[in-house]
Protein backbone atom coordinates (compact mmCIF):
# COMPACT_ATOMS: atom_id res chain seq x y z
CA UNK A 1 0.00 0.00 0.00
CA UNK A 2 1.18 3.55 -0.71
CA UNK A 3 2.46 5.34 2.12
CA UNK A 4 1.51 8.95 0.50
CA UNK A 5 -1.83 8.10 -0.16
CA UNK A 6 -3.47 5.44 1.95
CA UNK A 7 -4.53 3.33 -1.75
CA UNK A 8 -2.83 0.69 -3.70
CA UNK A 9 -0.48 2.00 -6.10
CA UNK A 10 -0.52 1.77 -9.73
CA UNK A 11 1.65 -0.53 -10.94
CA UNK A 12 0.81 0.45 -14.80
CA UNK A 13 3.61 3.76 -14.55
CA UNK A 14 6.39 1.77 -12.96
CA UNK A 15 6.16 -1.61 -15.79
CA UNK A 16 5.86 1.19 -18.37
CA UNK A 17 9.34 2.70 -17.18
CA UNK A 18 11.12 -1.12 -16.76
CA UNK A 19 10.27 -1.20 -20.67
CA UNK A 20 12.13 1.73 -21.46
CA UNK A 21 14.50 1.47 -24.14
CA UNK A 22 17.43 3.55 -23.07
CA UNK A 23 18.45 6.61 -21.68
CA UNK A 24 17.18 8.88 -24.18
CA UNK A 25 13.65 7.24 -24.33
CA UNK A 26 13.36 7.11 -20.80
CA UNK A 27 14.22 10.85 -20.51
CA UNK A 28 11.65 11.59 -23.25
CA UNK A 29 9.19 9.75 -21.20
CA UNK A 30 9.80 12.03 -18.47
CA UNK A 31 9.87 15.17 -20.16
CA UNK A 32 5.91 14.39 -21.00
CA UNK A 33 5.23 12.64 -18.04
CA UNK A 34 6.73 15.30 -15.32
CA UNK A 35 7.19 19.29 -15.03
CA UNK A 36 10.23 20.40 -15.43
CA UNK A 37 10.01 21.93 -11.98
CA UNK A 38 8.98 18.05 -11.03
CA UNK A 39 12.27 16.69 -12.84
CA UNK A 40 14.66 19.22 -11.69
CA UNK A 41 13.61 18.20 -7.52
CA UNK A 42 13.83 14.06 -8.68
CA UNK A 43 17.17 15.11 -10.67
CA UNK A 44 18.22 16.82 -7.65
CA UNK A 45 17.36 14.26 -4.42
CA UNK A 46 19.16 11.30 -6.77
CA UNK A 47 22.13 13.72 -6.92
CA UNK A 48 22.37 13.93 -2.76
CA UNK A 49 21.85 10.43 -2.75
CA UNK A 50 24.60 9.77 -4.58
CA UNK A 51 26.46 12.55 -2.75
CA UNK A 52 25.42 11.06 0.69
CA UNK A 53 26.14 7.59 -0.26
CA UNK A 54 30.07 8.69 -1.06
CA UNK A 55 30.05 10.10 2.71
CA UNK A 56 29.98 13.10 1.48
CA UNK A 57 28.91 16.39 4.59
CA UNK A 58 25.58 18.21 4.28
CA UNK A 59 27.44 21.40 3.80
CA UNK A 60 29.24 20.26 0.82
CA UNK A 61 26.23 18.72 -0.72
CA UNK A 62 24.15 21.96 -0.42
CA UNK A 63 27.05 23.99 -1.73
CA UNK A 64 27.85 21.52 -4.79
CA UNK A 65 23.89 20.58 -5.64
CA UNK A 66 21.94 23.61 -4.19
CA UNK A 67 20.06 21.34 -2.58
CA UNK A 68 18.37 23.24 0.70
CA UNK A 69 19.13 21.03 4.25
CA UNK A 70 16.10 19.77 4.53
CA UNK A 71 16.13 18.23 1.09
CA UNK A 72 19.55 16.37 2.59
CA UNK A 73 17.93 15.78 4.91
CA UNK A 74 14.69 14.02 3.47
CA UNK A 75 17.47 11.92 1.06
CA UNK A 76 19.33 10.75 4.35
CA UNK A 77 16.33 9.62 5.77
CA UNK A 78 15.20 7.43 3.15
CA UNK A 79 18.39 6.26 2.77
CA UNK A 80 19.04 5.04 6.58
CA UNK A 81 14.83 4.70 7.19
CA UNK A 82 13.76 4.05 3.50
CA UNK A 83 12.76 1.05 1.89
CA UNK A 84 16.19 0.71 0.48
CA UNK A 85 14.91 2.14 -3.20
CA UNK A 86 18.31 3.77 -3.39
CA UNK A 87 20.08 0.45 -1.64
CA UNK A 88 18.65 -1.52 -4.54
CA UNK A 89 19.74 1.54 -7.05
CA UNK A 90 23.55 1.52 -5.95
CA UNK A 91 23.46 -2.21 -5.65
CA UNK A 92 22.54 -3.07 -8.86
CA UNK A 93 24.70 -0.28 -10.45
CA UNK A 94 27.82 -1.51 -8.77
CA UNK A 95 26.95 -5.14 -10.07
CA UNK A 96 26.61 -3.28 -13.46
CA UNK A 97 30.57 -1.91 -12.94
CA UNK A 98 32.05 -4.85 -11.68
CA UNK A 99 30.26 -7.07 -14.80
CA UNK A 100 31.92 -4.41 -17.08
CA UNK A 101 35.12 -4.63 -15.36
CA UNK A 102 35.51 -8.28 -15.75
CA UNK A 103 34.55 -8.40 -19.48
Amino acid sequence: MSKMTGKEPSKALYETILQLRDADECYRFFQDLCTVSELRAMEQRYDVAVLLEKGMIYNDILEKTGASSATISRVNRSLNYGVNGYKDVFAHQAELAAAAEEA
